[in-house]
């Protein structure tokens, strides 16, 4: 099978050759700048920067040479503009704390605190408030709680619709060039990261990408505001739910059936031990707005909805299988009630798990070699078992993971 007829098979819950495999396809299923650069290193490759295509995660772009000797079977379609509000292009240099060299955007604006800590800035402009901080020594980017006007008494829904616009006619030529020449010179199944069904997603909700968010944008008021605003809650996502079926149908006119999955939303539902609102909640708040964009993609398109949630969600996975979600990532199978067998049994005629291939959080990064190759025969053959399975970790790997356990993983399962 070529990579695309191996990846429409599996989200069909269709038996293949082999599993397939993502790498690099979205930035929930990607690997840290300075693991990829000692990963290209070991595979022989010549030492290079490596560009950090991602500066929120500092996720590296997986080349084409990488792909091939991994047997990466996917490919992201994603516009150039990152969540801080800046276009990826005329790269330059830079060094990340571990001494990794890596190139990011001109747009790329940073400063440093007394404390030696670096502050990012929205749209690439120093001359706004500061939205994201990367602590000394660090490895990611924390979002800055920039909230203006979060008065309680005087909350106003539009305060996010400038957080959800529509698409330009230059991102749709953009869309439309890049999918077209994907789907010509490569047989990689394109994933389209569209992410606008994310609603309440809260990487997104600080407005990274604006230079004055207004309304509530701190993470323990919104979620508080769950139950003592509903009202303005269900205002945002009607706002963000209308400009995102309007890009939906521009989005489909751009690109086709050139793509095989869409990825819906980058909602984090679930913590550890449990869910961050209620069933209840999830339901009258979020439960709508997802149905609503899932029936249309149905409706008018062959795609796969593609919806990333991490931790404990085992209470919402009815609900998701009822509101037409075709794919889960990053299937946490280390939160509670996660357990791989329990997934495949419960869902895995309903359901496309597409990560759960190993813990990302304790065995790919402390365990051994020999531990990694144990989870990874695990989880593949548990998940594999009769299709509906996409090989991926459990979300990105990390900056930090032993070059030894990436190389037992990807030979594993390989093998």
């Amino acid at each position: 099978m070529t990579s695309r007829e191996r990846v429409q098979k599996a989200i069909r819950h269709e038996v293949t050759d082999r599993v397939p495999l993502d790498l690099g396809s979205t930035p929930v299923t990607g690997i840290a700048a300075s693991t990829y650069a000692r990963l290209r290193e070991a595979l022989g490759l010549r030492r290079r920067p490596v560009k950090v295509v991602e500066p929120f995660q500092m996720l590296a772009e997986v080349e084409p040479e990488v792909m091939e000797k991994m047997g990466v079977d996917t490919v992201g379609l994603e516009l150039p503009t990152t969540i801080f509000g800046f276009r990826n292009e005329n790269w330059k240099p830079w060094r990340l704390f571990d001494g990794t060299d890596v190139l990011v955007s001109e747009h790329f604006q940073i400063s440093e605190t007394e404390e030696g800590d670096l502050l990012l800035y929205p749209q690439g402009d120093p001359k706004a408030t500061p939205c994201a901080r990367m602590p000394k020594g660090g490895y990611y980017f924390d979002m800055l709680n920039r909230q203006e006007n979060g008065d309680e008494r005087h909350l106003d829904p539009e305060d996010f619709a400038e957080q959800f616009g529509l698409y330009t006619d230059e991102d749709l030529k953009y869309l439309q060039q890049t999918a077209d020449k994907l789907y010509r010179s490569t047989d990689f199944s394109i994933v389209g990261c569209f992410w606008q069904g994310g609603f309440g997603d809260i990487a997104q909700l600080p407005g990274p990408g604006l230079k004055h968010p207004r309304g509530i944008r701190d993470p323990q008021q919104w979620l508080m505001a769950h139950v003592t605003h509903p009202e303005y809650i269900r205002g945002i996502f009607e706002i963000q739910a209308r400009a995102a079926l309007e890009n939906l149908k521009l989005y489909r006119d751009a690109v086709g059936d050139r793509i095989d999955v869409i990825v819906m939303s980058g909602t984090d539902f679930g913590t550890q031990c449990g869910l961050f609102v209620s069933p209840e909640i999830y339901r009258k708040l979020y439960k709508p707005f997802q149905k609503m964009l899932n029936d249309w993609v149905h409706t008018h398109t062959p795609w796969k909805t593609f919806y990333h949630s991490c931790g404990a969600i085992t209470a919402l996975l009815d609900d998701f299988t009822e509101i037409g979600v075709d794919i889960l990532n990053p299937v946490q199978c280390s939160a509670k009630g996660m357990d791989p067998r329990l997934l495949k049994e419960r869902y895995g005629d309903k359901i496309v798990f597409w990560g759960g291939g190993v813990d990302t959080q304790k065995t790919l990064p402390f365990g051994s070699p020999e531990d990694v190759v144990r989870e990874v025969k695990e989880r593949t053959r548990i998940l594999g078992s009769g299709g509906g399975f996409v090989f991926n970790t459990i979300h990105n790997i990390q900056h930090g993971v032993p070059v030894e356990n990436l190389l037992a993983m990807f030979n594993t399962f390989r093998e």
